[in-house]
């Protein structure tokens, strides 16, 4: 007799991994909602299952198991207080490091404290008994699917991530009688990679680099990474945040976001990760994502990671480096992506009034060897666009993320070193969260805050957002419009000066121009605040024009296409159309 598996597709997709994982060893203890699991494993000849009925036992056994095998094993039980039984068996397994996958089934959690028997609450586990906890949830969408992958593969990477040890799966099910998948789905793999010998092939594939936010980088860290480059013809993609001052940067965003243009620079074999959470929301298309990371944590933002490197950063680069032992290639991938850096930048004629155009006038004259600090959002994104000093270091509160603190960690950062100037870049609701910190008494003569006041939060405004479409009912409560003044040209004007500011403002672009000078003059006796009063429409359309300097027919006919349908049919309905088209 043959043998098939659960329709459930969470469970299907455990099974997979375990597969692609080369996980074989299987210790099943009775239950019902576990059958889904057991009953589709047990028919499999890959894997060698053992029966213990005492959860207790099963826990020590996999113990004795691993350490002898040297390989994972897989604990599988059902609800209930089974899965408490496995409590001392995995508090040994967590100090030996021992690989055990200790899988419980669970039912749909909304049960969980209804009075139903044998559902207990597995979200919260002791600190000692696994290394982490993941719950793979019922897949109604390709989010789902998605989500339980990376899940997936992130316990079964555990068990050998900085020495290893056990982890948990809690497995909802929802008992399905349905055994009739044949085959297991694809599901992809993610690789941890510890060791020299290995590391993956690169030789013939197109290379690229995404450096997210990054601390200030040693020169023999930068030099490895340009001599990587040059070994492998790749090309560095960067935002203001990643401050690598190589010589093969590439501020990605403009060639990136072209709402309908997708550039052949954008697409390729691998993409190397390396650096944190970016608020450059760079649209690239890699073939596959190898992450870089002494953590060793899956960071699967793009979702088509493949490796993940546990490992410094530098040491990653020096292999790679190490294992050339050709001519240095040249550099055509980087000159491409150049050039459509240039090729679009020179199709800029004009703006309208806004934190994009004073961004694309104050960029070039940003004295070298200072330091900028963006808020997110829109005064990030605006200056993503443009270039400036190869110098000067970027930075933003893009960690948490949160509207708060970015003029606080500016003024922090002020007082490390009184002989450098330091920028911050804010709009007025991030300004006025954090005014507070205006006033501190430690404040010297090297701070210069740009003040984009458009009286609103106007990220909620921009044809892009989802509130867009309110139009001006947004200013009531999203983008909380008309707040400190409803752009006072006083208000932030006396808290600057009663604070021993310099102040300036401007209302328009012969204003700006005008002032940009005495700005950015490293001369001056006090901090400044110059405040420039725009408009929502204006940072709008500003945004929009950007974002559509570089037009492909093929890639506007797709979009308009998708806007039409979604607006007919919905977003559910859209994605049924595709899903047919895809079949077909």
């Amino acid at each position: 007799m043959g043998y098939n598996y659960t329709s459930e597709k969470n469970i299907q997709q455990i099974i997979s991994l375990l597969k692609a994982h080369g996980i074989k060893k299987i210790i099943a203890s009775p239950g019902s909602s576990n059958v889904s699991f057991v009953a589709s494993v047990q028919h499999d000849r890959f894997f060698e299952i053992y029966s213990v009925v005492d959860e207790r036992s099963a826990a020590y056994v996999a113990c004795g198991l691993a350490a002898e095998s040297a390989e994972p094993v897989v604990l599988c039980c059902t609800g209930a207080t089974a899965s408490r039984n496995y409590i001392p068996g995995l508090t040994e397994a967590f100090y030996r490091k021992l690989p055990i996958i200790a899988i419980t089934a669970l039912v749909h959690p909304g049960y969980i404290g209804q009075n139903r028997p044998q559902v207990m609450d597995r979200t919260v586990v002791l600190n000692d008994i696994v290394r982490c906890s993941v719950q793979v949830d019922i897949v109604e969408s390709a989010e789902d699917e998605w989500a339980n992958n990376v899940k997936i593969n992130k316990a079964i990477l555990e068990t050998k991530r900085q020495g290893g040890g056990p982890v948990h799966i809690n497995m909802v099910t929802t008992f399905s009688r349905d055994f009739s998948a044949k085959e297991l789905p694809y599901c992809r793999k993610i690789d941890l990679i510890q060791k020299k010998f290995e590391f993956p092939e690169l030789k013939g594939k197109k290379v690229g680099l995404f450096i997210g936010t990054h601390k200030k980088m040693a020169v023999d860290f930068i030099d490895a990474i340009d001599l990587f480059c040059e070994n492998y013809n790749a090309t560095v993609f960067i935002d203001h945040t990643s401050n690598y001052q190589g010589k093969y940067a590439v501020l990605g965003s403009i060639i990136a976001n072209q709402d309908n243009y997708i550039a052949d620079c954008l697409k390729m074999d691998v993409l190397v990760d390396i650096g944190d959470i970016s608020g450059a929301d760079m649209k690239l298309y890699p073939s596959e994502v190898w992450r870089v990371n002494p953590d060793g944590q899956i960071r699967d933002y793009r979702k088509n990671t493949r490796y993940v490197f546990e490992m410094d950063e530098k040491q990653f680069f020096d292999y790679y480096n190490s294992y050339v032992v050709c001519d240095k290639k040249e550099l055509t991938y980087y000159e491409s992506c150049k050039n459509e850096y240039d090729q679009i930048v020179d199709k800029i004629t004009n703006f309208p009034l806004s934190n994009i155009w004073t961004a694309w006038k104050m960029s070039p004259v940003l004295p070298a060897n200072s330091v900028i600090h963006f808020a997110i959002l829109n005064s990030l994104r605006s200056w993503n666009y443009f270039e400036y000093d190869n110098s000067i270091l970027g930075y933003s509160n893009t960690g948490g993320f949160g509207i708060d603190g970015c003029v606080s960690s500016l003024i922090g950062a002020s007082l490390a070193n009184s002989e450098k100037l330091y920028f911050g870049v804010v709009g007025d609701l991030a300004f006025f969260y954090d005014l507070n910190s205006v006033g501190i008494r430690h404040i010297g003569n090297n701070i210069r805050i740009l003040l984009i006041n458009n009286g609103n939060g106007t990220e909620f405004r921009n044809y892009s957002c989802i509130a867009s479409q309110f139009g001006d009912e947004t200013k009531e409560y999203i983008s909380a419009a008309s707040h400190y003044g409803n752009k006072s040209e006083t208000f932030v004007k006396n808290i600057a000066e009663n604070l021993g500011y310099k102040y300036y403002c401007a209302k328009t672009k012969e204003e700006v121009t005008e002032l940009i000078p005495y700005f950015v003059s490293t001369i001056s006796n006090k901090s400044i605040i110059f405040e420039i009063f725009t408009d929502s429409n204006a940072e709008s359309e500003a945004l929009q024009i950007i974002n559509n300097l570089q037009i492909s027919s093929s890639q506007y006919v797709k979009n308009k296409t998708k806007k039409v349908l979604r607006s007919a049919l919905g977003d559910e309905g859209t994605k049924f159309v595709k899903k047919c088209l895809h079949e077909r």
